[in-house]
């Protein structure tokens, strides 16, 4: 006859479940602070669009505490750290980092810095790019057509750098496709400076007309 379970089994399904009832409450908490880390840095982002420099590095001060406190208790835990959500938040945290960095000209952050991995540097990176068109409509709006070249300049950049990082998606996380987007969003970009500048021109000319016919 077989032997039964008995309690050497038991004490294995308890000692597990124990295990798993951890590791439930450790996904709970590290969604909640991913949640709120996402909020940070978009509360950073938007005071960056409206100039709010000061506001910005508070909101991305409190994203890096709340990154740190998502990222510190998932060390003996890698199966949540590199889960969706908790990568999303950190290339959020990426992004308004980055993003901060180009239009003040401070220094770019390390993924290390940031405690995040390559491949969630680089998609945060793109983000970073792809919201720099928001800036340059807004000076557009404002006919500061000029002022708007360099962000245009800055994603190009950025752009040209993305497309030499060629490795499967499995090592990226999904890369190409973000940088595929990147470049609709720099080619649409690039055709609105365009016709902003050349309507400049435009009305510099009638201008010039206008003044010699008094």
């Amino acid at each position: 006859m077989p032997n039964r379970p008995g309690e050497a089994l038991d004490g294995i399904v308890e000692e597990i479940t124990q295990q798993m009832e951890e590791i439930s409450q450790l996904r709970d908490g590290t969604l909640s602070r991913s949640r709120r880390l996402i909020r940070d840095c978009a509360h950073s982002i938007r005071a960056m669009h409206r100039h709010e420099l000061a506001k910005a590095e508070e909101m991305l001060a409190a994203a890096r505490r709340d990154a740190q406190a998502m990222v510190e208790p998932l060390a003996d835990h890698p199966e949540l750290y590199h889960a969706g959500y908790t990568q999303d938040a950190l290339k959020e945290l990426v992004e308004a980092h980055l993003l901060y960095a180009f239009i003040t000209g401070g220094p770019l952050p390390a993924p290390a810095e940031l405690a995040v991995t390559g491949a969630t540097y680089l998609k945060g990176l793109t983000e970073a790019a792809t919201e720099m068109r928001r800036f340059a409509l807004d000076l557009m709006r404002q006919d500061r057509v000029e002022e708007a070249d360099p962000y245009l300049e800055m994603m190009d950049e950025i752009y040209s750098l993305l497309v030499t990082v060629d490795f499967p998606d499995a090592v990226t996380g999904g890369l190409r496709r973000q940088t595929d987007v990147l470049r609709g969003v720099l080619e649409r970009t690039r055709g609105d400076l365009t016709t902003a500048m050349r309507q400049e021109k435009m009305q510099a000319a009638m201008r010039r007309v206008e003044e010699r016919l008094g």
